[in-house]
């Protein structure tokens, strides 16, 4: 799964990435420092594993991953192709979701590029050059989709529909904000809207703004926009966490205590990224491994059991499962065996957040 990280220009998204992934892409105080997208693999950080690894001494312990793909920053008319926007555009739709940096911080040495901090503008410039983009991909499925009728009397419905989210877009919202039911999704899914794709803000703030985060004017800006899309906002320090991606753990203990925090920012955004995707993970434990495995949250028992491997999907038996916090507080296998705490699970069973299991299976 990629995590597409846009913005306008200079507003940190590079440093962020740099920080995120310990990549070095390249950052400049200059616009389109970025012009391929840089990309970067990095674990979703879960207490759990690190409990587990601490009860299994496992010779190997695997996280779940993320993709994050440093986009190049967006400038107004990017949807007509200006500042290589054609080319940007086609990165962000080949992401699954989108974390949108906006700068709240003011710094007399990063120029902006439209000379003032405004984060609401800012939101703004990048969501309507999104919408634009498409208008133009709805105009052109609703003239194929309109030359079908004749021949196909249901092709109305996907007209209804295309309809709908044009009225929405016209109005300056993003496709994500329309009700659309089951069916009416499946019949535009492969429309590939970059506006209803999930999105996640970051408020890039200064350290002295940390001290007072509830009550910052444009952070709370970015949360009033945010509040129209039910998107999620993550205030944070690039700086601070371009800093502590560098530290050692013991060190970066120190620094995130020293500054009253219980988690990094980049760590609050990975796991929210994860979540912005619907996805969850379930855990394998034992003295080979201790292991997360990404799945998309509904997940039955035998399609979970084919992400380890497609014979134990085809040959699934049953499932051997135990929540982790049963496991911890019990402290071992035989314990929860012994309470009665394992449970033996079927093919209907969906999947839960934190699962640890066993699959049986027979090919």
């Amino acid at each position: 799964m990629k995590i597409g990280i846009v913005g306008l220009p200079n507003v940190g998204k590079s440093t962020m990435f740099n920080a995120i992934t310990n990549a070095g892409a390249e950052c400049a105080n200059y616009p389109f420092c970025t012009i391929e997208p840089n990309i970067g693999v990095v674990p979703v950080p879960d207490e759990r594993l690190d409990e587990l690894t601490k009860l299994y001494n496992p010779q190997k312990t695997t996280h779940a991953i993320i993709e994050f793909v440093d986009i190049a920053g967006l400038v107004k008319g990017a949807s007509k192709g200006e500042g290589l926007g054609n080319k940007f555009l086609s990165h962000i739709r080949e992401v699954d979701s989108i974390v949108e940096v906006v700068r709240c911080f003011e710094n007399p040495n990063v120029v902006h590029v439209d000379g003032s901090i405004n984060p609401t503008r800012d939101i703004e410039t990048i969501n309507l050059e999104l919408i634009f983009a498409d208008l133009e991909t709805i105009d052109k499925r609703l003239e194929r989709a309109t030359k079908q009728l004749k021949a196909d009397k249901k092709t109305q419905l996907e007209i209804d529909v295309l309809n709908k989210i044009k009225k929405t877009l016209e109005g300056g919202m993003s496709a994500r904000t329309v009700n659309l039911n089951e069916e009416e999704k499946d019949l535009i899914k492969d429309v590939y809207l970059l506006t209803s794709k999930p999105i996640l803000y970051i408020a890039n703030v200064s350290e002295d703004q940390l001290q007072n985060i509830e009550n910052d004017t444009n952070v709370n800006k970015v949360k009033e926009y945010a509040k129209k899309e039910n998107a999620k906002v993550i205030p944070l320090c690039v700086k601070i966490e371009e800093e502590l991606s560098s530290l050692d753990e013991k060190d970066k203990k120190e620094m995130l205590e020293a500054l009253g925090l219980e988690e990094s920012g980049l760590d609050k955004v990975i796991k929210a990224s994860y979540d912005l995707l619907g996805l969850m993970s379930f855990l394998t434990a034992g003295e080979p491994e201790v292991r997360a495995w990404t799945i998309k949250k509904g997940t039955k028992a035998p399609e979970a059991a084919g992400k380890i491997h497609s014979d134990i999907q085809r040959g699934f038996i049953k499932a051997e499962v135990v929540s982790y916090d049963d496991l911890i507080k019990e402290g071992s296998m035989n314990a929860v065996r012994e309470k009665g705490l394992l449970r033996m699970e079927g093919k209907e069973y969906i999947m839960q957040d934190g699962d640890i299991v066993l699959f049986r299976f027979n090919v």
